[in-house]
């Protein structure tokens, strides 16, 4: 039966098969890493005939709902592709609003109930000396109030690119050796992943699992070192960011359950 010409079936089986999917998801193997390209924000403002900010505020509350659903399956650590390098060339109107969204949002969770108790790690990756200083000093307060915590960590890529990453990090290397604290011979993956960002910090993990929302299929220049190598299934989907609802996160989960499944199934045979 197709759900599509029935909707007030398709309504009432919903729930069903979101609990299902929450049971399936809960019995197998969680990614340790999701991250996460946000893409629809302006487009689902246009469809709905509406300003693009709009669509930013509705966006924003969308990444909390997905945090919150990570923290429920005990997903260790979650990156989100918030504002990119290439985002500077947006009009000056939009991006004031977006600096100041993200600025309000980074101190609500400094004051956090929910974060403290939990001890949610909030952290920013990307060259972050681009940002207003509003914004950087919101940034801080929020790592500060956070730094030490471990029971999850939430990364928001700001005025990030993944080649960007890569140079800052073969700038810190070069850096290193000039200075004479690392030798040469002594550059390898694990070195290399140790200058990526966040700086000073313990780099983060190869990503399991990358979800992008809005119907694009491509990864564009996110996390490239993490995800490369590392087997990571990609969850294309349409729904535009503001739309992106739960089932289909366990869905972009199931996917990455599936691929593990067939790996293992692989490695046996």
């Amino acid at each position: 039966m197709d759900l599509c010409r029935w909707p007030l079936a398709s309504r009432l089986l919903r729930p069903l098969y979101r609990d299902v999917l929450l049971r399936r998801a809960l019995r197998g193997e969680v990614p340790g890493h999701v991250a996460i390209i946000q893409d629809g924000n302006r487009r689902y403002a246009r469809m709905r005939g509406v300003p693009n900010f709009e669509g930013h505020s509705r966006g924003a509350e969308t990444t909390e709902m997905v945090a919150d659903w990570c923290l429920e399956l005990g997903i260790k650590h979650l990156s989100v592709y918030t504002f990119s390098t290439e985002n500077f060339d947006r009009d000056e109107a939009e991006k004031d609003y977006l600096f100041r969204l993200v600025e309000r949002k980074l101190l609500e969770l400094a004051g956090s109930e929910k974060v403290h108790k939990n001890r949610i790690r909030v952290r920013a990756i990307g060259r972050t000396a681009l940002l207003p200083g509003r914004l950087q000093e919101a940034i801080r307060k929020v790592e500060e109030a956070t730094r030490g915590y471990d029971g999850m960590y939430f990364n928001l890529a700001l005025a990030y690119g993944g080649k960007s990453e890569i140079a800052d990090a073969a700038r810190s290397l070069a850096g290193a050796v000039r200075e004479g604290g690392l030798d040469p011979r002594d550059v390898d993956e694990n070195v290399v992943a140790s200058h990526l960002y966040p700086p000073g910090e313990a780099p983060l993990p190869r990503v399991d699992l990358i979800i992008r929302t809005g119907g694009e299929m491509r990864t564009s220049n996110f996390l490239p070192w993490q995800a490369n190598g590392s087997r990571s299934p990609v969850h294309f989907c349409s729904p535009y960011w503001p739309e992106f609802g739960r089932i289909e996160f366990l869905r972009a989960v199931r996917t990455f359950q599936a691929c593990r499944g067939r790996g293992s199934s692989n490695q046996q045979a």
